[in-house]
């Protein structure tokens, strides 16, 4: 079954914005609104580029505040929809993005993260954590956030964040970052239009005679409405984290050391618990792939043997509140991390990694 997968594959070397673009097309997104910003401009230069030669629509709009609000326009007809901007740009979709979620409305949105806060740098960071799993905007709402840390993984998870926005009707954020985008890798593409679409029965798309008319809203004036709707998410939030949590191993097995680490920060940590390993010292690493839905019961399990906790993440320690919260006291969970745009190495983690096991015995959270 593998090789047959394979081979309906096509193998191309790609830099990460341009497979999640080209991935996009394939699996049969009608259309994408979108405004440049570094770095994340190629996708919407590639989607543009092959618009005459594909079957979907393009639209640079004149701001990120337009863009998700065409997103909201769009879905609300039942089309399969994107947007993609860089932290900034995200920041301006929060009003929009809030109204889609109350509206419960399909679509999938890509942060390709770079170093803040503010205008920052156009350089690589995780600082946006925070704003994509706990909602970003007003109100009590939810995305479902999943968190590539390859080239491969920018493409298949446009295929994964439409099945699950289509699935549960909800927004879902592809959290990445400048570093994944730019990178060049090879990827395998699935074929174009093997990701089935079919018009929803709430979508705006005229009345017939046979049913009352289709009504899409954010707005519930009276309060016992406007609860009995907060209700309803929060029972669909709740089905999510039961059925969709990802996360991935390495040598956790005997581990005395887990780190904890999503995105880019994972790939480095794997190759810290393989130094580590060499070095004789027993590390493992816990990857979650959902950020929303997270992985507290998988972690809290890990926490029954493991020693300590090191969180690894390219800002001030975000994640590593999630893992606290997951390991409830009863290991140390300490934090190591690089802002402004800086990537920690291998051996920065492996560092950090020896201090902890030269004192493995009597670690205590003394630092934050």
């Amino acid at each position: 079954m593998q090789e047959q997968i394979s081979k309906e594959r096509e193998i191309r070397l790609m830099k990460g914005n341009e497979a999640l673009a080209e991935a996009a097309i394939r699996a049969g997104m009608h259309a994408y609104f979108g405004y440049p910003i570094t770095p994340q401009s190629e996708i919407l230069e590639y989607l543009t580029e092959q618009m005459p030669k594909r079957n979907f629509k393009v639209l640079q709009a004149e701001s990120e505040v337009a863009s998700i609000n065409m997103i909201y326009g769009a879905a609300g007809a039942g089309a399969r929809v994107m947007t993609t901007s860089s932290s900034p740009g995200i920041s301006l979709m929060q009003e929009g993005l809030s109204y889609i979620a109350s509206a419960e409305l399909p679509c999938v949105v890509a942060n390709v993260v770079r170093g803040g806060p503010g205008l920052g740098t156009i350089q690589p960071s995780q600082g946006d954590y925070f704003q994509a799993v706990k909602g970003g905007g007003h109100g009590d709402y939810r995305l479902i956030v999943l968190a590539p840390n390859s080239v491969q993984e920018m493409a298949d998870f446009v295929f994964d964040g439409f099945r699950l926005a289509e699935k549960y009707r909800n927004p879902v954020m592809i959290l990445t970052d400048g570093a994944l985008g730019q990178m060049m890798e090879k990827v395998a593409l699935p074929p174009e239009g093997s990701l089935e679409h079919v018009v929803p029965e709430w979508a705006t798309v005229g009345k017939p005679k046979t049913r009352e008319p289709n009504i899409i809203t954010s707005l519930f004036i009276e309060p016992e409405k406007m609860q009995a709707v907060n209700i309803h998410l929060q029972k669909k939030y709740k089905t999510i984290e039961e059925n969709e949590i990802r996360y991935e191993e390495y040598h956790t097995e005997d581990a005395e050391i887990i780190l904890t680490a999503f995105g880019l920060s994972s790939r480095l940590c794997q190759k810290a618990v393989d130094l580590a390993r060499e070095a004789g010292i027993k590390v493992g690493l816990l990857r979650p792939i959902t950020l929303f839905p997270f992985p507290y019961q998988r972690i809290s399990e890990l926490a029954h043997d493991a020693k300590a906790f090191l969180t690894v993440e390219m800002n001030a320690g975000q994640m590593v509140e999630d893992v606290r919260l997951a390991v409830n006291g009863k290991k140390p969970v300490f934090f190591t991390g690089k802002m402004g745009g800086i990537i920690p190495s291998p051996e920065e983690i492996l560092a950090k990694v020896e201090e902890m096991a030269a004192n493995i015995n009597n670690l205590t959270e003394v630092e934050r």
